[in-house]
C-alpha cells in the first residue's frame, strides 16, 4: 500500500522548520497535510570552532538527520481522527560541548553518540474537535515547553529549559533518548489548551524507574502565548548529600509576543523562568529571554538575539564546589539561499562554562545548514 502511494507522490522541496530542542520536528496536523501521506527528510550540519576560551580551542562537525513519516489513517484505513507518526534519526555523535567546557549544550543538534534510532512512533486518536490522545514514543518537547520564537536559537537550552532538561537518570524523553508515553490534550477555546503525560522515566533505560508526569497550561497573552507547566518524577534519585530521596520536580513558566513592526520588520520577544530541586540537581534555577527579527524584505530571513543563565543549587556547590551559575548569550542570524535551502551563522559567547571558574569563557562561532524536502501524496 505505502509503495503505490509514494509511487504517485508529488515531489515538493520546503525549508526546514525551527528546532524544537535539539532536532527537527516536521509537526503537522492531519489537516494541514496536502495527502493522506506526508514523508520529509532534513538533514543538518554544523561546523562549530571553540575560538576563545573554554577547554581547549578546536573546530567539530556535527550533523543530523531527520525523516519523519506521517499518515492520515482515516483517509487510508477508516480510522477517524487517527493520526499516524513515525520519526528515525541520525546523529553523528560529535561533541561542541568537550571544547567549550559548558552544561547547556551551545548546540541543539549534539548527542555525544553516533547512532541511528527510532526517535517517534505515536498514534494521535482526536476525540471531535477539542480533545486528543497521543501513545507510543514521543519526544516531550514537541509540544511540551516549546515556544515558536525561541525556535531559531541554536543553543539547546532555548528548546527546553536547562531546569527540566537536565533531570533524570538518562534525561527526560526528549532528544536524543525518546521513551514510551501516553499524552491527553484538551483544547476549550480558541488559544486556551490543557495538556498532561505520563513518560517513561529512565528513557534508553531497561528496567522500572518510575515515572516523569508533567502538565501543562497554555492561554492567550497579547497576541502570543504564555504556558505555565509542573512536572514531577516518581522514583528516588541520589542528592548531593550521599542519600535518596523522592521530589524530584519543578516548575516553568514561558511566553512569546510580538513587541511591534515598522520599516525594519517585525519583532517579537520570549522568556522563561523555571525550577527544579536543589538538593536532587546540579541546577535549581534558570532564566531566558530573546528577540527576534524577521526582515520587512524575505519573510525567512530572522535575526536574533537570546541569553539563558542556569543558576547552580547551593547543596551542589556544598557538596562539589563551583561557582554560582552559566550564562549563553547567542546572536544568529538565519536566511533561505532556496526554498529547501537555508544557512545560519551565529556566534554564543559562554560566562563560566559549567559553572566552573577555573574555566575561562569560550567564544564559539557557529555556520549552521540545512536542507528538507517533502514528498506527498
Amino acid at each position: 500500500m505505502l509503495t503505490e502511494l509514494l509511487a504517485a507522490t508529488v515531489i515538493a522541496a520546503t525549508a526546514p522548520g525551527p528546532h524544537a530542542h535539539a532536532h527537527t520536528h516536521a509537526g503537522h496536523e492531519i489537516n494541514e497535510m496536502q495527502g493522506p501521506v506526508l514523508l520529509e527528510t532534513t538533514y543538518t550540519g554544523e561546523v562549530m570552532s571553540v575560538a576563545d576560551g573554554g577547554l581547549r580551542r578546536g573546530t567539530r562537525y556535527l550533523d543530523n538527520l531527520d525523516i519523519v513519516l506521517e499518515a492520515d489513517l482515516a483517509a487510508l484505513t477508516g480510522w477517524r481522527g487517527a493520526e499516524l507518526h513515525i520519526y528515525g534519526l541520525y546523529n553523528n555523535g560529535r561533541s561542541i560541548s568537550d571544547l567549550a567546557g559548558d552544561a547547556q549544550a551551545v548546540s541543539n543538534i549534539e548527542t555525544g553518540k553516533r547512532k541511528l534510532r527510532l526517535y517517534e512512533a505515536w498514534i494521535d486518536q482526536r476525540f471531535g474537535e477539542h480533545v486528543s490522545l497521543k501513545a507510543g514514543r514521543y519526544d516531550l518537547n514537541s509540544e511540551f515547553d516549546s515556544l515558536e520564537t525561541a525556535g531559531l536559537f541554536v543553543g539547546s537550552a532555548h528548546g527546553i529549559g536547562t531546569d527540566i532538561a537536565q533531570t533524570g537518570l538518562n534525561g527526560p524523553s526528549i532528544f536524543p533518548e525518546t521513551s514510551l508515553a501516553a499524552r491527553l490534550e484538551v483544547k476549550p477555546a480558541q488559544g486556551w489548551a490543557l495538556r498532561t503525560a505520563i513518560l517513561d522515566g529512565a528513557p534508553g533505560i531497561g528496567g522500572d524507574h518510575g515515572a516523569l508526569l508533567i502538565g501543562e497550561a497554555e492561554a492567550p497573552m497579547l497576541g502570543g502565548r504564555l504556558l505555565l507547566g509542573h512536572w514531577r518524577y516518581t522514583a528516588r534519585f541520589d542528592d548531593h548529600g550521599g542519600g535518596r530521596r523522592r521530589g524530584n520536580a519543578g516548575v516553568y513558566l514561558r511566553g512569546e509576543a510580538p513587541i511591534g513592526s515598522g520599516p525594519t520588520g517585525e519583532l517579537a520577544g520570549f522568556f522563561r523562568v523555571g525550577t527544579a530541586s536543589g538538593k536532587l540537581n546540579m541546577f535549581d534555577r534558570f532564566a531566558s529571554a530573546g528577540l527576534k527579527l524577521t526582515s520587512p524584505w524575505a519573510e525567512e530571513d530572522e535575526l536574533g538575539l537570546a541569553f539563558a543563565t542556569a543558576f547552580t543549587a547551593r547543596d551542589y556547590r556544598a557538596a562539589f564546589g563551583g561557582g554560582k551559575s552559566e550564562t549563553a548569550v547567542e546572536l544568529t542570524y538565519r536566511t533561505p539561499l532556496a526554498d529547501w535551502f537555508t544557512i545560519q551563522p551565529h556566534v554564543q559567547y559562554v560566562r563560566h562554562p559549567g559553572a566552573d571558574p577555573t574555566i575561562g569563557d569560550a567564544i564559539v562561532l557557529g555556520m549552521r545548514f540545512e536542507a528538507s524536502f517533502r514528498l506527498i501524496n
